[in-house]
């Protein structure tokens, strides 16, 4: 089961940054600016992030498989579309409906895991999904990147989502034996958005969140084209670095899940492992983007690696927050909001640094911001949520007509 939810969030990762791998080639055929070229990279975002408290809703309200299979076959669909597209609007309408299905994925599979998963396992269980999103990026610019290097990018793009779509069957035939769907968190009072709303930590952990993904985003979307553009790599090269990278990122998010795990079964408390980790990784990752932002050529390829490692460690604890802290009555609501607003970074980070690079005409600050950000979520995590453990949600709601 966790496999193939981290095998789900890999597909979507691929998915949604298949146009950053191709960017050189899109710009290009389709005659566009940097300008423009931001705004196709945000579009995905401007459905995305509405739909996330939506999909939350929907997901406590009913079985959170269905939904994530719907939503798989949505952003299929825009996938293999993206590869016919002829000019600007058509594209930036695919990239909507690639926001809208792949809206589904998060909130779902939290819920998945909250239900099927227990604390002393949640490390490792949300490393190997987590995983998807690094793995995803580092087989797309990998492989897609020769992929489309030999044989364009419209090929990539119908193949890989007619492919897919092989994921569909696999859950389908797994899920209805093996996946557990809590009734029991039904049969009780579930806890009323405006009482969900009212957690400190869930707008800590939205902020935290907010600022690792503009680091991600930025990386995602920008790294292959910067690669290429400002230190002048060959699409073979830029696969081979931006992978790399990206596997490393996959690599840390794996190897800190399981020992973050191995350490709270040894008596240490799940507050301080999980915080400690995002500390670490922030400090790993801010350091690392500055140090791509100043070296040469070769130390900058070195320092992105490390970039890689720090963005994973910094972004593995990202929902095992809400599936402790919200449990199986409200972690698909918690999961929305945390993700709705986290995810107005996918907005501003690739159109900001396309602003940026065409009015500065380097990435220097958008490195520094990108440094910024990382810190910003370390400290977030550290001091602004509170205690990991599971809020009693009947207890709060027999205080809030006191409150």
């Amino acid at each position: 089961m966790v496999i193939l939810i981290g095998v789900s969030v890999f597909i979507n990762y691929i998915d949604r940054g298949n146009l950053s791998t191709a960017a050189t080639l899109v710009k290009h055929e389709l005659h566009l600016s940097a300008t423009q070229l931001g705004f196709l990279l945000t579009a995905f975002f401007i459905t995305y992030m509405p739909m996330q408290p939506v999909v939350g809703w929907l997901v406590d309200k009913f079985t959170a498989s269905r939904v994530l299979v719907a939503g798989f076959l949505v952003w299929s669909l825009a996938t293999v579309l993206s590869g016919f597209a002829g000019g600007f609007a058509l594209l930036f309408a695919c990239r909507l409906l690639l926001g809208i299905g792949e809206s589904v994925s998060f909130p779902s599979l939290s819920r998945i895991l909250c239900e099927n998963v227990g604390e002393a396992q949640r490390g490792l269980a949300n490393g190997v999904v987590q995983s998807g999103l690094a793995f995803g990026p580092a087989f797309g610019i990998f492989f897609g990147g020769m992929l489309i290097a030999a044989w364009g990018w419209r090929p990539f793009f119908i193949g890989f989502g007619l492919i897919s779509l092989f994921w569909v069957v696999a859950w389908m035939t797994i899920s209805h034996r093996h996946v557990a769907h809590s009734e029991a968190a039904r049969a009780v009072d579930t806890p009323p958005m405006t009482l969900i709303l009212q957690q400190p930590s869930l707008w800590g952990a939205s902020l935290a969140h907010f600022c690792s993904n503009f680091l991600l985003y930025f990386l995602l979307t920008w790294i292959p084209y910067y690669l290429v553009h400002e230190r002048h790599w060959s699409l073979s090269q830029m696969a081979s670095i931006g992978g790399a990278a990206f596997l490393l990122m996959g690599g840390g998010m794996l190897a800190c899940g399981g020992f973050g795990d191995r350490l709270i079964r040894s008596g240490l408390s799940p507050t301080f492992v999980r915080k400690a980790t995002c500390g670490t990784g922030a400090a790993i990752a801010a350091i690392s983007m500055i140090g791509v932002g100043l070296s040469g050529d070769a130390a900058s390829a070195i320092w992105l690696m490390f970039a890689g490692i720090g963005t994973g460690i910094l972004g593995i604890n990202t929902f095992v927050v809400a599936q402790t802290m919200a449990g199986p009555a409200a972690t698909g609501r918690w999961v929305g909001v945390q993700n709705m607003l986290a995810n107005v970074a996918g907005i501003i980070a690739p159109s900001l640094t396309g602003i940026l690079v065409d009015r500065t005409g380097s990435f220097h600050v958008p490195f520094a911001i990108a440094a910024a950000m990382a810190l910003g979520s370390g400290l977030s995590w550290i001091f602004l949520v509170g205690r990991i453990s599971r809020i009693d949600w009947n207890a709060r709601i027999v205080e809030a007509p006191a409150a």
